[in-house]
């Protein structure tokens, strides 16, 4: 047996604290593989190096892992060192070495996107590429071994499907602080994503397919948080909540059947949900839906390599009205296929949208390996040698980014439910944190159409 140290290094706010689930699923598999956790969490912390040290100190580690989520908020419009998360990690891990010669490891999605780069930029022992179940217990046992450590910890193939996924091991007093500032905690049903957007790296990270975990360990996540520790309200971080073969359903079912007074969110894709599947999940807690609707004219969603059409995300916006579950869209403008007719269509396209809030980007940062970069290499938009370390944003060479920003800033002018450019969000959400709100806030901007009052018969 020996003792870990696992530290969640992400200190990102925006648009709330996040827990550190990643961290907290490897922690449940290295106490199922036997081995003696701490978990240590920089943020709430408060950045505070004299808190690591005792911690340290006092734990002993043997190993020490850093868990790495963001390299950068990917945000086109702010300033670089505004969203270089990757500094901070550089900085945990260099006061780490100052108070231990335990082997640093690191791992999380940001170091499976770049490996080689993020271990040599923060200074670690090993990077550890993947499902952290696997490879982080490997690694940990290697270690003391006295196996040489490679700078990339090889890669493990095989993916873990259903209950070989661990359950998170939560701990009291990180949920206490993220309840305290988010009102969130994240809750994961299943890993994968068979769909292909050009610009995304879940494929690559998760697999290509859905990998659903066991209907019952994930309701006994959710009783655990509402009963341990008194959370009502999560997030399902699945890449899709709504997969096409409806295990979603299955779950939903479940938690209707079960009636924990547990709240629920989730990312779904705009493809498809039946008005009946809307009410289940409505009856089940869902309150709120984020929209991976990422471009607003079948031009565009075409070339973003978007399973659906236009038409299909203004029926899932209204069966979500219907139901009364808040929508928000996510849509980027200056991606593929971007020109000033379909900067102008999007807009026109986007006026059909009601009863729900719709956040707009410009530009998409490029991570490598994508079809984006592919895209933007043969376009000339990057060169061979940009190593995409550092954030690079692709927009469409068809349009000028000036008069597009300046054109989407112009037809959302004075609406609260349309934001644009993202800072304008941020400070809508540092306000209402200030006032004492908790969860997603955008729902609060949002009103529903009043319920149909029947007409009564005449004579």
């Amino acid at each position: 047996m020996s003792r870990v140290f696992l530290i969640s290094a992400n200190t990102c706010c925006t648009p709330y604290p996040v827990y550190p689930l990643g961290m907290a699923t490897v922690a449940g598999a290295l106490i199922d593989a036997g081995h003696q956790i701490h978990q240590f969490d920089w943020l709430v912390a408060d950045r505070d190096p004299k808190v690591l040290e005792q911690a340290i100190v006092a734990f002993g580690p043997d190993v020490v892992a850093v868990s790495i989520r963001n390299v950068d908020h990917a945000d086109s419009m702010a300033a670089f060192d505004d969203t270089w998360e990757l500094k901070e990690a550089r900085d945990v891990v260099a006061l780490v070495r100052r108070l231990t010669s335990a082997p640093v490891i690191i791992g999380g999605s940001a170091v499976s996107m770049m490996p080689e780069c993020v271990r040599g930029y923060v200074g670690a022992d090993t990077a550890v590429v993947g499902e952290g179940e696997l490879c982080i217990v490997d690694a940990v046992e290697g270690v003391l071994r006295g196996q040489p450590i490679p700078a990339v910890w090889p890669v493990a193939h095989e993916r873990l499907c259903g209950a070989r996924q661990s359950s998170p091991c939560f701990d009291s007093s990180l949920i206490a602080f993220y309840w305290e500032k988010s009102g969130i905690v994240g809750v994961q049903s299943k890993r994968g994503c068979p769909y292909r957007c050009c610009y995304c790296s879940y494929p690559d990270l998760e697999g290509t397919r859905f990998r659903p975990r066991p209907v019952e360990a994930i309701i006994a996540d959710i009783e655990r948080l509402k009963c341990d520790f008194g959370v009502d309200t999560i997030f399902f971080v699945d890449s899709v909540f709504n997969d096409p073969d409806d295990r979603y359903l299955e779950l939903a079912e479940a938690l209707a059947v079960r009636d924990l007074g547990m709240r629920w969110a989730s990312y779904m894709s705009p493809r498809g949900i039946t008005r009946e599947a809307a009410t289940l999940c409505k009856r089940a807690g869902l309150y709120a839906v984020e929209l991976g609707t990422d471009a607003a004219t079948d031009t565009t969603l075409e070339a973003m390599g978007k399973p659906f059409r236009w038409a299909d995300v203004e029926r899932m916006n209204r069966t979500l009205v219907q139901a009364k579950v808040a929508c928000a869209h996510f849509i980027i403008f200056g991606g593929p296929g971007e020109t000033a007719v379909t900067v102008r269509e999007g807009l026109d396209n986007i006026t059909n949208l009601e009863h729900c809030i719709v956040f707009g980007f410009s530009g998409i940062r490029v991570y490598p390996g994508t079809v984006l970069h592919k895209r933007s290499l043969a376009e000339g938009v990057l060169q061979e040698d940009d190593l995409l370390f550092e954030p690079a944003y692709y927009v469409s060479p068809a349009v000028d980014k000036t008069w597009m920003d300046r054109r989407v800033t112009e037809a959302w002018a004075g609406r609260r439910d349309r934001v644009f450019p993202p800072q304008q969000g941020q400070r809508i959400v540092a306000m209402l944190r200030a006032s004492g709100w908790k969860g997603l806030l955008w729902e609060c901007m949002i009103s529903f159409p009043p319920d149909e009052i029947p007409r009564v018969a005449e004579g």
